[in-house]
């Protein structure tokens, strides 16, 4: 049997400087002020990779949205229904401090732009994570972030309300300064034209076995409910730098707050910081990327792949 890293691969790579003409006749959307916005704790992002990259994909995807809604008329028609199209899905998967999140919020801001105006929603997982008392009890506080901490459940009946084209989906709100669910408030999802799901593990499967060892079958996964998948990618070294960068920076920003839960960092020098950030990066962080997040990898449609500096240098398509 051969070895699977000799099969040929399914993605067609472009360097930035053959993917940027790709945006065609593209208008940018964005300016200086509104990226600023989008942009997370120590990102680095300009309108030039805007330009050379983002715009590109949005005229991708948006091509794909268009064709979706085609296919979907001609099978309303074959069955002779009306046509009610349902949310086209995207999802977007990477490690923790990848630059992920601020990749959907201009994704978000780009195609919301194009000229049908299509009504673009957002979702983060984290809403998804179990409450940390759920944690706690579960012995699991160690491994938020992990595969196991998300209610699996709840986000994909949320998909699926999504998907069927339920008018209202609603998703828990998480906050990063309490480090935990907000007890009683809920996003409303309604029937937009595209959602995008940013998470770390959303393009993850695998078998969850009952006590008595057996797998039930069939299982749903996340990353059936999306039409289209990103992933953003870079070598470790670069990613545990940039963590441990947004680790400094929060230090000295997002946990001065008397209310966050990591309000014991804020005091810590530098030093001590930065040797906090990568014990963090070795302990957790680390291990979620080499055994559960990187191996997903190859499951997306698109990978970007960044460079030491945070910028993407090429993207992989894969083949249809």
């Amino acid at each position: 049997m051969g070895n699977m890293s000799e099969l040929p691969s399914r993605y067609e790579t472009y360097p930035v400087a053959d993917w940027a003409p790709l945006r065609a006749a593209t208008p940018l959307t964005l300016d200086e002020a509104e990226l600023d916005e989008l942009l997370g704790i120590n990102e680095r992002l300009d309108l030039d990779e805007v330009t050379e990259v983002y715009l590109p994909l949005s005229r991708l995807l948006n091509l794909h949205v268009a064709a979706t809604q085609q296919l979907s008329e001609v099978t309303a028609t074959f069955i002779g229904a009306l046509h009610q199209p349902v949310p086209y899905v995207i999802g977007i998967a990477g490690s923790v401090a990848v630059g992920k999140s601020t990749i959907a919020r201009v994704l978000q801001a780009l195609l919301a732009h194009w000229p049908n105006s299509p009504r673009v929603d957002l979702i983060t997982t984290d809403g998804f994570l179990f409450p940390n008392a759920e944690l706690e009890a579960r012995n699991l506080m160690h491994r938020k972030g992990f595969p196991e901490s998300y209610d699996q459940a709840a986000l994909i009946a949320f998909l699926a309300q999504v998907k069927s084209g339920a008018p209202n989906a609603t998703t828990p709100v998480y906050s990063h300064t309490v480090y935990d669910i907000v007890d009683g408030a809920t996003n409303v999802v309604s029937n937009p034209d595209v959602l995008i799901v940013e998470g770390l593990n959303v393009l993850q499967t695998g078998s969850v076995r009952r006590p008595d060892g057996t797998t039930p079958a069939p299982q749903v996964f996340v990353s059936d409910f999306f039409d289209f998948s990103i992933y953003v990618d870079a070598e470790e070294q670069h990613i545990e730098s940039w963590y441990v960068e947004r680790f400094l920076a929060l230090r000295d920003t997002v946990f001065q707050d008397p209310e966050s839960f990591f309000r014991r960092y804020g005091d810590l020098s530098t030093e001590e910081a930065i040797i906090e950030a990568q014990g963090i990066w070795r302990a957790i962080n680390g291990p979620n990327l080499h055994n559960n997040i990187a191996p997903t990898k190859e499951r997306a449609d698109l990978i970007l792949g960044k460079g030491a500096d945070h910028r993407v240098e090429q993207v992989k398509l894969r083949k249809r």
